[in-house]
């Protein structure tokens, strides 16, 4: 039984992610799709000093609108980089495995290399990496896909699940409104939700628990060994 998960590659994503990376025996980087501004493809969010969040993001340089998420390209020059390691200063007094975690991320943006895909496909393969989880980077747009018949937001992964094989399509619930389980039956795929279950952990001092945030938050205050335990704790529907 073949399981895919197809997402866009987004930058630091949150855990739940992660699940469908651990969930799936083939994780897809779809970077066919359009772009979208104020997304997750360039951005994410960390706790910041007094209550709340604040935003680490990879300035993109300009392009034409509707531009595919694979033409993206990251601002050349380290200032955006200095800069996000700046903000994550915020962590070195409050969480207990700042340094490593600092470490990672110096390591994920020391690298030369501008194509947003790549470059965030590198960032997740070394949290895979930390955590201890396989994830071999796959990008759609690398893959010879055939997109003839795809008209709509709710064709792009049935149309990828058929010519990759795949016997399960693993994808968030909020791909509920997208897809129909029906339709895929038909293609002899089986459809399922992953719904994560956020634990709460100890975000020190923080008044109330910020769920959702980056992966970076969660590794800063929760050890590798109690991330996986994070990464089995889902609903399938």
């Amino acid at each position: 039984m073949m399981k895919i998960a197809i997402m866009q590659p987004y930058f630091f994503p949150y855990i739940g992610q992660f699940q469908l990376i651990n969930a799936v025996d083939r994780f897809i980087l779809c970077d066919d799709v359009q772009y979208i501004r104020h997304g997750w493809i360039n951005r994410n969010r960390i706790l910041k000093q007094g209550e709340g969040y604040q935003y680490v993001i990879v300035p993109v340089s300009k392009h034409r609108s509707q531009e595919p998420i694979r033409h993206i390209k990251a601002v050349e020059g380290g200032d955006w980089k200095k800069t996000i390691l700046r903000q994550i200063e915020y962590y070195r007094k409050k969480a207990p495995y700042y340094n490593a975690v600092r470490q990672l991320l110096c390591h994920c943006l020391s690298i030369e290399e501008t194509n947003i895909t790549r470059l965030n496909g590198h960032c997740m393969q070394a949290v895979c990496a930390y955590i201890g989880i396989p994830f071999n980077i796959e990008v759609s747009s690398e893959l010879g896909l055939d997109y003839s018949g795809v008209f709509d937001t709710g064709d792009w992964a049935l149309k990828i699940c058929g010519q990759l094989g795949a016997s399960a399509y693993y994808n968030p619930p909020g791909g509920m409104v997208l897809y129909d389980k029906q339709r895929f039956a038909q293609s002899n795929i089986h459809l399922h939700f992953v719904k994560p279950r956020l634990r709460e952990y100890d975000q020190c001092n923080n008044n109330s628990f910020l769920p959702g945030l980056s992966i970076i938050d969660v590794m800063m205050f929760n050890h590798p060994a109690e991330i996986i335990d994070m990464l089995n704790e889902y609903d399938l529907l």
